[in-house]
């Protein structure tokens, strides 16, 4: 039985539709990278398996389980976590407060304050410092070390490079295989193809809502990417 499938999976914003009968398939322990230009409907489809698009339809099954009307604290309760596009951290606590917050499920699991320090020692040392002092590669580490507080099965990351550094973006994608090696499948959303070529077991191109290209980043040519990702065929 595979971790996470979606059958048909159609989401809107009002009378826009924004995914068009997503069918997707995660396995446990794979890292599965989602590509796509601006607007291709990434982000909406992380947003739609975390109960944060109300109004779907089609299916969304994760660890055997139909998520269909459930809330997203009740979806991250069963192991499905969100490192949100920019963050999103709580202005008004420390970087150790932002952590604990992903705790509230109580869910058993690897991650614990330590672990996570130990995963991101900078933290550690800037764990009573309000999280929007941090530079942004810091606070992509927060956002990360938040949602492995909740002792995901499901990682879904969102734009992990969006605004860093090269080199900070090369440490943030050095900590996933340690992530899957602790138990945790993860999906991650990514605009930069070799990135997410790089890292991933699976590929998934998204445009305009639908899927326009699915494989191993090894069984992928370059053309057909540039055909899935613009519509076009590489000159």
């Amino acid at each position: 039985m595979s971790l996470l499938q979606t059958r048909s999976l159609e989401a809107f914003y009002g009378d826009f539709q924004a995914l068009f009968g997503i069918d997707m398939t995660v396995e446990a322990g794979e890292t599965v990278a989602i590509i796509g230009a601006n607007g291709a409907g990434k982000s909406t489809f992380l947003k739609a398996l975390c109960g944060l698009m109300p109004g779907l339809n089609g299916e969304v099954r994760f660890d055997g389980l139909e998520l269909g009307d459930l809330t997203a604290h009740a979806i991250v309760r069963l192991g499905l976590a969100l490192v949100p596009e920019g963050r999103k951290l709580f202005q008004s606590l420390s970087v150790e407060e932002n952590l604990l917050i992903g705790a509230h499920t109580k869910r058993p699991g690897p991650w614990t304050l330590e672990t996570v320090y130990g995963l991101f020692p900078m933290l550690h040392q800037r764990r009573h410092a309000p999280g929007t002092d941090l530079s942004g590669g810091q606070q992509q580490m927060v956002a990360i070390g938040r949602a492995l507080m909740s002792n995901p099965k499901l990682l879904l990351c969102d734009e992990l490079s969006l605004g860093l550094a090269p080199v900070v973006i090369k440490d943030i994608y050095e900590v996933l295989p340690e992530i899957s090696a602790q138990g945790s499948t993860v999906i991650i959303v990514e605009q930069d193809i070799n990135q997410a070529m790089a890292v991933s077991d699976k590929l998934y191109c998204l445009q305009e809502g639908r899927v326009t290209l699915q494989g191993h980043p090894d069984s992928v040519t370059r053309d057909q990417i540039t055909q899935a990702y613009f519509g076009m065929e590489q000159a």
